[in-house]
């Protein structure tokens, strides 16, 4: 798949048909995320790949809007090491970077994946941080749902003429 298709017919998937997500698929995604830019290429990241049925079912009830969890095969926690980002405030965004070239990735390869925010809302932070029994310097920043799609979205036209500026406002 061409790169700019990838990125103009990637939707958020939130319905999944219950096929089983490969190892191989799934850590060909977290390859795809460790390529993300970052900060002086600090690379903060960790991540944590699970498919517990109860793990999922505690992030639910911590989050509202996950629901997706519960058809979804896999999903990946996308964290930031404190220890390891640049500076201050550097850590969510070097994890926009990777929570995106996972989604791409799995768009790429035929699967569904929707971004399932948890930076800054603190009691979503603070609530996987605990449920995932995180050191005190990894900050959860994003899960990522994966299954394999059961749903198909129409092409939106997102391209606004009237937000573009050059040289000055």
């Amino acid at each position: 798949m061409d790169v700019i298709e990838a990125i103009l017919n990637r939707r958020s998937i939130r319905k999944y048909t219950g096929e089983k997500v490969t190892d191989a698929q799934v850590e060909l995604l977290l390859k795809a995320g460790m390529y993300a830019p970052s900060a002086v290429n600090k690379q903060p990241w960790h991540f944590i790949v699970f498919r517990d049925r109860k793990i999922m079912d505690e992030i639910i009830k911590i989050h509202p809007n996950s629901r997706m969890l519960e058809e979804s095969d896999v999903a990946i926690l996308v964290c930031w090491d404190e220890n390891l980002q640049h500076d201050t405030g550097y850590g969510p965004v070097d994890c926009s970077a990777v929570t995106q070239n996972i989604l791409l990735a799995a768009h790429g390869i035929g699967l569904g994946a929707v971004w399932v925010g948890l930076y800054p809302r603190l009691h979503r932070i603070e609530g996987v941080h605990s449920l995932f029994k995180l050191p005190g310097h990894v900050k959860p920043f994003s899960i990522i749902s994966i299954g394999h799609p059961a749903e198909k979205k129409e092409f939106p036209d997102r391209y606004k003429r009237e937000r573009i500026h050059f040289e000055k406002w």
